[in-house]
């Protein structure tokens, strides 16, 4: 067992459980995994192949930043493409580039991605790995056991965590898909494209748009930013009154608030024309708050965006989409349910991410991962998996496996 004695008197030391003080992300065998001093680190990159998932987890920039704290980066050729950063920018920043993405999961310490991994990418895990990246395993059965099997340390950015219940690496993210779940709402509201016809915010002498949040968190009071500011009415249904006090105070416009409950719910669900999904219990299943009647209760043409989707979805008909196909129907009602909707636009979500994320990588890179866990209360909260065990309580809770904490106090 691994103790953290500086901790002073009056703080609580940190207890490490064997199977992670057993962890190290320096001792590896063999040429590809040569030991590193103290301090620096390899660190993958590779491309993501979600569907038309064109974020990158490195920018240049960040890149340039790691490589002068005396890291090495491996980049597959390619990654940043989506988001506008060529090869040549990396190259420029002191990033080593391959062109597999076999040479950059088998080359790092560390690899760093925007989203799960896929299927094919599960060959890669190792228990000598750390994984940074969104991981949603509340919603991935698969991916968790394959993790636990693999013995990966698997940090979830969703699931880093302050002493103040901010979650800093989903904010950004939150802000993207808030704000995009508005302009997805009115898109799919024309005509056209199998709408009511009607516009957002109306115009004199028409009644605009209703558009029901579900939560009143980053996702929520976003979209109810944009859809507001697009002249909407917006009706935000939340648990939390002082939540709701705050929201009624700092947004102006077509405002309603509402408590959640059941009957607040069904009535909002019934005449809304745009319903966006934004509850988050933070590494948890999202519950079903609206369910497959108060779908069929709604009118023909309304829309669906359940953002919560890659949490499992808070609408009983909600099922993951792609970009590729992003849309279904069920019951008359246009259902929006793709799970990486920032990544339809990967410049500005790049951007949002690395601005979050590069502070923790510094961290994790720079004093290794045990004495980054030590060091930093919020991180330890991240990780999902380490040495086959599972840490998050919300995943194992979502699959009936056995959660084992990382430290006891």
């Amino acid at each position: 067992m691994t103790r953290l004695e500086t901790c002073g008197s009056n703080i609580p030391c940190l207890v490490f459980l064997r199977a992670a003080a057993a962890f190290s992300p320096y001792e590896r065998k063999g040429k590809r995994n040569e030991r590193l001093k103290r301090g620096s680190m390899l660190i993958g990159v590779p491309k993501e192949i979600k569907d038309h998932e064109y974020r990158v987890a490195l920018t240049p920039g960040s890149v340039g930043t790691l490589v002068r704290a005396g890291h090495k980066i491996l980049v597959q050729s390619g990654a940043g493409e989506g988001s506008g950063f060529p090869d040549d920018e990396y190259r420029s920043s002191g990033a080593i580039l391959f062109p597999e993405a076999a040479d950059i999961w088998e080359g790092a310490g560390m690899v760093m991605k925007v989203k799960e991994p896929q299927p094919s990418e599960y060959i890669y895990l190792r228990n000598d790995l750390i994984l940074f990246t969104y991981l949603h395993l509340a919603a991935e059965p698969d991916l968790t056991r394959v993790l636990l099997d693999s013995g990966t340390a698997a940090i979830g950015y969703e699931t880093v965590q302050l002493d103040n219940g901010t979650l800093p690496l989903l904010m950004p993210m939150s802000e993207v898909a808030g704000r995009m779940s508005a302009q997805i709402v009115a898109h799919y509201l024309e005509k056209e494209n199998g709408g009511r016809g009607k516009l957002l915010g109306g115009v004199p002498g028409v009644r605009p748009a209703d558009v029901v949040i579900l939560g009143g968190g980053i996702v929520g009071s976003n979209a109810a930013k944009i859809a507001l500011g697009m002249g909407a009415h917006v009706t935000i249904i939340d648990t939390s009154s002082d939540r709701l006090r705050y929201l009624d105070e700092v947004l102006h416009g077509n405002l309603t608030t509402l408590g959640s409950n059941v009957q607040n719910i069904a009535d909002s669900v019934n005449r809304a024309d745009g319903l966006v999904g934004s509850v988050l219990i933070p590494g948890a299943k999202t519950p079903k708050l609206v369910s497959r009647e108060m779908v069929a209760a709604m009118k023909p043409g309304s829309v669906i965006v359940d953002v919560a989707i890659d949490q499992g979805g808070c609408v009983e008909t909600a099922r993951p989409t792609k970009h590729s196909d992003p849309v279904y129907i069920v019951d008359e009602v246009i259902h929006y349910c793709v799970t990486n909707m920032p990544g339809a636009v990967p410049r500005t979500s790049t951007y949002a991410l690395n601005n979050a994320t590069l502070p923790y990588a510094l961290k994790i890179a720079g004093s290794g991962l045990m004495d980054a866990l030590k060091a930093d209360i919020s991180l330890v909260r991240g990780v999902n998996t380490l040495g086959g065990r599972l840490a998050s309580r919300p995943v194992a809770e979502a699959h009936g496996l056995e959660y084992i904490p990382l430290f006891r106090r």
